[in-house]
């Protein structure tokens, strides 16, 4: 896990977002790394570097 954290605030349908943590829950995860797992695959999809990785390539914007 990186060693600094920044909140992400989302808002989202109740019913919807019980069915997740239930999910997330039935599978012994919590919705946070469900969630950071969620958003690693997006960048990766979309050939997004970031971290040590974008600040040693010169051609990352």
């Amino acid at each position: 896990m990186e060693a600094k954290t920044a909140r992400l605030t989302v808002l989202i349908d109740p019913a919807k977002k019980k069915a997740f943590e239930d999910l997330c829950a039935a599978q012994d995860l919590n919705a946070s790394q469900v969630v950071r797992q969620m958003i690693r695959e997006y960048l990766a999809k979309h050939g997004v570097e970031y971290g040590a990785a974008a600040r040693d390539n010169p051609h990352v914007k």
